[in-house]
């Protein structure tokens, strides 16, 4: 219980009323009967605010939330058989942005009131909702009364899925020029055996098959598809360095949601993914096919978290070299720096006996915005040549896996998806695997 307003106003009012009764413009016996109403006054109003039953209030919201993405929340709130006035506020997950909270309510007897809020998760997740912190107002407004009402929620905040609903739309060929791939066209050419068909314009003569040309007596070409149920493993790092932002989100929410784009995409063109999380949280999904995976991925690393850890590279390559015995190509996503090429270089030589390694290393937006911005101070001019020693060093780093048959995608986050996927298509076209 506490007092409001009002109350406070009271008793400025009863203050007055001594100070004109010490100024002998009252007679004395004015303060106390003053004094004696309002005490009555306020012990009513207490006793029939204490009186009042908490109202029943229930939570609208779904299980499941995407990260980075505004959803309404509902609250339902019953009256009792009194008129209520009400404060309300819902104890959601502290550091996330909401709208439409707190809200003032007056309840008539018998009714109840439902308004939704909006809420923008920010974390990836198992989250809590402990309840909804109401303030009763008293009959005449001169307590206020604090509790909790309602009951706790919990709720999963998943990567956001809103790109994959739209991938699974379009053609693989579409969703993958979507994501930003640039797909080098190639028709009837491929490793596995699809179709027979009419010649086409544009057919090379590698694809005809002379013998059903001369019993159709006209050319028949040989299509052939890319080929299908092969191994796809995504390696994300979950170490220090995917503990930057770029904007809202971490570089590893920025990774993890590209991994899921690059995995949908190679499900559809038939093949098995996989993933490894390393270096802070630990996680493994064994490759799967079917459009069913990507369920079964989200389920495994919507709680994966970055952690302020080192990561060992030899001993993720050698923890993948034990679980994963067919080859495929692994795709391994970290921010690269010099100092880690060594580890890095180890692993690579590991991974290499059995599969196609890529390697992934993402760039600070920061570095391209601090090359492009103009320099007119010597500060400017430190940070300019200290970028261009980083990216220098990065570069060497970079090299240094080239030089060992890797191959290396120096992008920023904003090019991640678009990347993985290209160089993906790429090496199944090639037939590398």
């Amino acid at each position: 219980m506490r007092p409001a307003p009002p109350l406070l106003w009271a008793l400025f009012a009863w203050a007055l009323v001594g100070a004109l009764v010490s100024a002998s413009l009252l007679p004395a016996s004015a303060w106390t009967l003053v004094g004696v109403a309002l005490f009555i006054v306020l012990a009513i109003d207490a006793w029939r605010l204490r009186r009042r039953a908490v109202p029943d209030i229930v939570r609208h919201i779904p299980d499941a939330l995407p990260l980075g993405v505004e959803r309404e929340v509902q609250l339902q709130i019953d009256g009792g058989a009194a008129p209520l006035r009400l404060d309300v506020h819902d104890l959601h997950p502290g550091a996330w942005a909401t709208t439409g909270l707190p809200r003032t309510l007056d309840l008539q007897p018998g009714t109840s009131a439902t308004f939704g809020y909006t809420i923008k998760p920010i974390e990836r997740g198992d989250h809590a909702f402990d309840g909804v912190h109401v303030r009763l107002h008293s009959p005449w407004r001169l307590w206020r009364r604090a509790l909790v009402a309602g009951t706790a929620r919990s709720v999963r905040v998943f990567p956001n899925f809103a790109p994959l609903t739209r991938l699974a739309l379009l053609s693989a060929e579409q969703a993958s020029r979507l994501m930003g791939a640039h797909i080098k066209r190639r028709r009837g050419e491929g490793t596995d055996f699809h179709q027979m068909r009419d010649y086409r314009v544009g057919d090379s003569l590698r694809q005809v098959d002379w013998k059903a040309t001369s019993r159709m007596r006209r050319l028949i070409s040989r299509e052939y598809q890319d080929e299908r149920n092969q191994q796809l493993i995504v390696v994300m790092d979950t170490g220090r360095r995917m503990l930057a932002r770029d904007g809202e989100l971490t570089h590893f929410d920025r990774v993890l949601d590209a991994a899921l784009v690059v995995s949908y995409v190679a499900l559809r063109q038939g093949d098995a993914v996989g993933l490894l999380a390393t270096g802070g949280d630990q996680r493994f999904v064994a490759p799967q096919r079917g459009m069913g995976a990507i369920d079964t991925l989200l389920q495994a690393t919507y709680d994966v978290q970055p952690r302020p850890v080192a990561t060992d590279y030899l001993a993720a390559a050698s923890e993948l070299a034990t679980r994963q015995s067919r080859r495929g190509l692994v795709m391994l996503v970290t921010n690269l720096r010099d100092e880690d090429i060594d580890d890095l270089l180890a692993a690579v030589r590991m991974l290499q006996r059995r599969h196609r390694v890529v390697v992934a290393s993402l760039r600070e937006e920061a570095l391209d915005a601090a090359l492009e911005s103009t320099t007119d101070d010597l500060q400017g001019a430190v940070r300019a040549a200290a970028v261009a020693r980083y990216l220098e060093q990065r570069k060497a780093a970079h090299d240094a896996l080239r030089s060992q048959h890797v191959q290396v995608l120096d992008v920023t986050c904003e090019q991640l998806p678009g990347a993985l996927v290209e160089r993906y298509l790429a090496i199944k076209r090639d037939g590398a695997l």
